[in-house]
């Protein structure tokens, strides 16, 4: 459908439903529900239990953002949105969106009539891409992440040899980011010397080999360092609240300082550490890890912007990785439209996992972030690939996983293929990353469209097919407005296949003429797609 027939009915009638004050200045909406909408959005992690059902909970935007992304942004079937400048607390009781903001009346605005007319229309209203992209081979070639195999053990020996591997074993080079603890400590933007002799030709023999080469980073600074003194000395460190000492934040890797990135000086003598370390090392950009939202609290802690929220706090974190092209993100709120680089959130290795994938990646392309990872091949927690846990891997469920991420915007390998797979299982994964390759030209084009329109590359069956029953559809997507994908996610092997209508061909090359529901039987070695002709 063309942006232009959009905007013609861009004729927006706001609803306001119930609004009411609360003596602390809170402003307490209710929005009730219409007969038969369903909605989506708010957190990328809440994906497998959209549509939104009853639920027993309070959301807090502003404080929890589940480790993911997160916006102040829900979008019906029935073509309204619910958007505010601001993020709020909701609740959702089956009946009513119950809504509590610090900064005024939330509304609910009628934007069109299905999924996707509120979602192009309210995204082009509130946040507007910005026409471009991440660089083409996040879409074109696999990534690979060093954290299950190396974990904290990362040195330029065992960098190295995990990217002869990766060739050796027959996949494409393609953007390799080196994960925790290649840096002296937290805050310091050196290599360990002792675990990297010469980091600069480290990278430079990774580029001949066709690697583009990323680090992980975080905005923390450990205690008692050089940098943590130097830092405080300038005031660039969050604060203690009412004091002028640094704020001791705990986090997953201990309790460190952290950078205030508020403070525009801050934010500016950040940057040049990282642009010195491509000058001096060659490396082509960063992984931005562990800007959640719930390590920032305004109530204990001081911001050089005196009005500052969390989630100021992580839109910084995303502003910053706006200046390097080379970026990833698994936290963002804000910067819609812009070329941030993101990841689902950690995933175990189980089938449940699996199941979550599709959803989430759907819900993260409805807030407004289209260049999505599904996480990591097999799963990225470190302890279910540990020598102890090898007996409970299953191999199938590795190959459905590469699978899934072959036909998704990226795919992103950390545990090695080859050290847990036999050599079926092994050659089945090879094929799924060529596949990816081979998709590349498409998950390009469908990219520069989401750049231009702002319409996500993975999209809902309910998204491109309004009110034909799609709506409770989780286990297949469209990719683009081409491409359907059944992804196997269950240890069946075999699904069911909704078609909608139109004259669809599969990846073996048969046709098949829709409405159609079929139940297939798919053999390890294939993922069923459909490419739409007419």
């Amino acid at each position: 459908m063309k942006k232009n027939r959009y905007l013609s009915i861009f004729l927006v009638s706001i609803v306001l439903l119930t609004v009411c004050r609360t003596a602390s200045g809170q402003h307490k909406s209710e929005i009730p529900v219409l007969a038969g909408e369903r909605w989506w959005g708010a957190y990328t992690a809440l994906g497998a239990a959209m549509p939104f059902e009853a639920a027993d909970r309070s959301y807090r935007l502003g404080a929890d953002n589940l480790q993911n992304q997160s916006a102040p942004f829900l979008v019906s079937s029935l073509g309204r949105y619910i958007w505010s400048d601001a993020p709020f607390t909701f609740r959702f009781d089956g009946r009513k969106f119950l809504i509590d903001s610090p900064v005024g009346d939330v509304r609910a605005v009628k934007a069109g009539k299905t999924l996707r007319e509120a979602v192009i229309l309210g995204k082009n209203a509130r946040f507007r891409s910005n026409g471009q992209t991440p660089p083409e081979g996040f879409f074109s070639r696999p990534q690979y992440n060093t954290w299950i195999e190396l974990q904290y053990d990362q040195s330029q020996e065992a960098i190295e040899r995990y990217a002869d591997d990766i060739l050796a074993h027959g996949f494409p080079a393609g953007i390799l980011m080196v994960d925790d603890n290649w840096q002296r400590y937290y805050g310091n933007f050196d290599f360990k010397a002792e675990r990297f002799p010469d980091p600069k030709a480290m990278v430079d023999r990774l580029h001949a080999k066709g690697f583009n080469v990323m680090l992980w980073i975080s905005p923390f600074v450990s205690p008692d360092s050089p940098e943590f003194r130097e830092l405080q000395s300038k005031g660039f460190l969050i604060k203690q609240k009412g004091t002028n000492k640094a704020a001791i934040i705990p986090w997953w890797n201990g309790y460190s300082a952290c950078y205030d990135l508020t403070n525009p000086a801050a934010f500016a003598h950040l940057q040049r550490q990282l642009e010195r370390m491509q000058r001096e090392y060659g490396v082509d950009g960063f992984k931005f890890d562990a800007g959640d939202t719930y390590f920032y609290d305004p109530a204990t802690q001081d911001y050089h912007d005196k009005n500052a929220r969390a989630v100021d706090h992580l839109q910084r974190w995303g502003e910053l990785g706006n200046r390097f092209p080379y970026n990833e993100y698994r936290a963002a709120w804000g910067l819609q439209g812009s070329p941030l680089v993101q990841r689902l959130a950690d995933k175990n290795h189980s089938w449940e996992a699996l199941q979550q994938l599709v959803p989430e990646m759907i819900n993260a392309g409805i807030l407004g972030y289209p260049y999505t990872c599904p996480d990591m091949v097999g799963g990225g927690q470190v302890a279910d690939f540990s020598a102890e846990a090898q007996e409970r891997l299953d191999q199938d469920l590795i190959v459905r996983s590469a699978q899934l991420h072959a036909l998704m915007p990226m795919m992103q390998f950390s545990v090695a293929p080859w050290r847990v797979l036999d050599a079926e299982h092994l050659g089945y994964c090879r094929e799924a990353a060529k596949l990816h390759e081979k998709m590349a030209p498409y998950l390009l084009e469908t990219a520069a469209q989401a750049a231009k329109t702002g319409e996500p590359m993975v999209r809902s069956m309910e998204y491109m097919y309004p009110n034909k029953g799609f709506w409770d559809c989780r286990d297949q997507y469209m990719l683009g407005a081409k491409y359907l994908v059944a992804p196997v996610v269950t240890d069946e092997g075999k699904r069911t296949v909704r078609l909608p209508r139109g004259t669809w061909v599969d990846d073996q090359g048969k046709r098949f003429k829709g409405p159609l529901v079929m139940e297939i039987s798919v053999p390890l070695g294939r993922i069923p797609y459909y490419e739409l002709k007419r």
